[in-house]
């Protein structure tokens, strides 16, 4: 069919493409897409298919970032508050990955996918807000004002962190700061390692019959200290699940608290640590055992503790991932799963 409409079209005189065989053609029309605002055509000596597969690739890399977008195009000025994920680069949002491919200055935390720094051009200025416990830290009144002074020296700047800004991130602090300077700000969600964590674990969050509400809280102030806001006695009656995050080292106060509230001293818990990483894995127990556990296990940080019935739906689905993200063992509960 497609010869017999070429040589119609040569009896008629009409320029006949070929997407078929490019040596038929008697023209050649460029794969064309669109992708941060950049239109692009690729001809490949009028190969159709290679043609394609190179637009493709291009288009791909401008609108993920790998591919700088940002020179002969409008500058982007102020702030944007970039959530990066739970760990593993992969998992950044398209939209967050094109902003950090513009960046002139990016204020990056310790727990954000660093790895992702190396794709950016020598000239952007890399600032370390990291804030190590017990050691070096940049506080958050230094960030508010790096984020500030430079977007008011025309910068375009990216507060990359792990996680999502506005979930135990301080990103409303800065936005907040932000606004107070006059400075344009804009914030791009992030995966958050409190539903990442349980699900790159192979834990659902939420199961039919089994949890219908899920709480995320920070143990990063303990139960009973007159600075906590969150209501234990709560959580304990609720009865579903409990995503704890900066709680490694308060996980003995957290299961007593629960338990001294009313939850069966029984109920599954599991740790995982590094989420998303290549040094992921799992360590269970119930909320009596979990401590000494993670304990034994050498839990450290970055890891969240998920505590409720999920757990054990998880393990008698043979879901429970225990090593890396991508294995799946079933093994007894309060076991080092490393």
């Amino acid at each position: 069919m497609n010869a017999a409409v070429a040589e119609e079209a040569e009896r008629a005189r009409v320029w006949c493409v070929r997407a078929d065989d490019r040596h038929a053609s008697s023209a050649w029309t460029p794969a064309s897409g669109t992708a941060s605002g950049i239109t692009v055509g690729v001809v490949a000596s009028g190969d159709p298919r290679r043609s394609a597969g190179l637009r493709d690739a291009v288009i791909e890399g401008l609108a993920d970032g790998t591919l700088d977008a940002r020179r002969g195009r409008e500058r982007l000025r102020g702030v944007a508050l970039v959530g990066g994920g739970p760990g593993d680069p992969g998992l950044i949002t398209v939209r967050g990955q094109q902003l950090l491919s513009q960046a002139d200055v990016v204020v990056v935390d310790r727990l954000a996918p660093t790895s992702l720094l190396d794709r950016l051009s020598a000239d952007v200025e890399i600032v370390d807000a990291a804030k190590i416990p017990y050691g070096r830290s940049m506080t958050q009144e230094e960030i508010n004002a790096t984020l500030v002074d430079r977007a008011r020296r025309g910068k375009f700047v990216v507060r990359l962190k792990g996680g999502d800004s506005f979930l135990f991130g301080r990103g409303g602090e800065e936005a907040a700061a932000c606004a107070a300077a006059g400075v344009p700000v804009i914030a791009v969600p992030g995966v958050t390692s409190a539903l990442a964590a349980p699900a790159s674990a192979g834990i659902p969050a939420t199961h039919r019959g089994v949890a219908q509400d899920v709480h995320i809280v920070s143990a990063h102030v303990p139960p009973g200290d007159e600075r906590s806001t969150v209501d234990w006695d709560g959580l304990a009656r609720a009865g579903g699940t409990v995503v704890a995050l900066m709680g490694v080292e308060r996980i003995e106060a957290v299961a007593d608290a629960l338990v001294s509230h009313g939850r069966p001293a029984d109920t599954p818990v599991a740790v995982v640590q590094e989420a998303t990483l290549p040094g992921q894995r799992t360590v269970t127990g119930t909320l009596a055992t979990i401590a000494a556990s993670a304990r034994s296990a050498g839990v450290r940080p970055p890891a969240v503790v998920i505590i409720g019935e999920v757990v054990k739906t998880a393990r008698d689905l043979d879901i429970l991932h225990t090593g890396t993200q991508f294995e799946t063992r079933r093994l007894a509960t309060g076991r080092d799963l490393q």
